[in-house]
């Protein structure tokens, strides 16, 4: 759903074609939500950095955490070639490779490689510092998937114009992959000299987010926002 709606934006002669960016926000932020549902026997664990940050908090071992690393992967994988797929006319009829490539991992708007890790360090610590504070795993945060979707609507709203907020390694990584391997007409360049960003930037966002989280006392924000939400 997530490359999906980018392709309804992007690529030419879609129904959804120029629908611009706060679409594709929406898109994915019901992406998240649908993907916390299906995934929801997890601790919905869809994103590494997330993960990550169970791991980091001991809520899951090593084991766990590769087994859900590696399942996170297949499936963005998955995901990007059933985006293919579905809009394979468009990809042929689509002149513009770049287009073609932002339907399946992100891209800076201005390049610049420190800058735009900030930007993802910066975005996916505010995913993972909420997810934490509300409930400590995706699928315990007040109303799940609900609230984890409108947090990745928020986020691509405010944070996402640099560089397309990635704030998943594997959404980003695995789709890349797909592109690269993909018979698609015209692809052009995977761009595997930005690719190491949208990997690196979420897990430092949600290291730092973990080491935030242990500083605070977080029991009672938590009881304190808990009993807010509960009136």
């Amino acid at each position: 759903m997530g490359c999906g709606v980018v392709a309804n934006v992007a690529l030419a002669k879609t129904k959804g074609n120029a629908g611009g960016f706060l679409m594709v926000n929406f898109g994915w932020g019901l992406g998240v939500f649908a993907g916390v549902y299906a995934a929801f026997p997890t601790g919905a664990h869809l994103n590494p950095a997330v993960t990550l940050s169970q791991l980091m908090l001991g809520n899951i071992d090593f084991g766990h955490a590769l087994a859900y690393w590696a399942a996170e992967m297949i499936g963005a994988f998955l995901g990007a070639v059933l985006c293919w797929l579905a809009y394979k006319q468009h990809f042929d009829d689509e002149p513009d490779p770049a287009n073609k490539l932002g339907v399946f991992s992100t891209g800076p708007a201005i390049r610049s490689y420190p800058w735009n890790l900030v930007t993802e360090i910066i975005a996916t610590f505010v995913l993972v510092i909420v997810i934490l504070v509300l409930g400590g795993t995706p699928a315990a945060m007040i109303g799940a998937p609900l609230a984890v979707g409108l947090l990745v609507v928020g986020i691509g709203a405010s944070l996402g114009g640099p560089t397309g907020y990635a704030i998943n390694p594997a959404r980003d990584l695995g789709p890349r992959i797909a592109h690269a391997v993909l018979p698609i007409k015209g692809k052009g360049s995977s761009d595997w000299s930005y690719s190491w960003i949208p990997v690196v930037g979420p897990m430092v966002g949600a290291a730092i987010a973990v080491g935030v989280y242990k500083l605070i006392d977080a029991q009672a924000l938590i009881e304190q926002i808990q009993r807010a939400f509960n009136g």
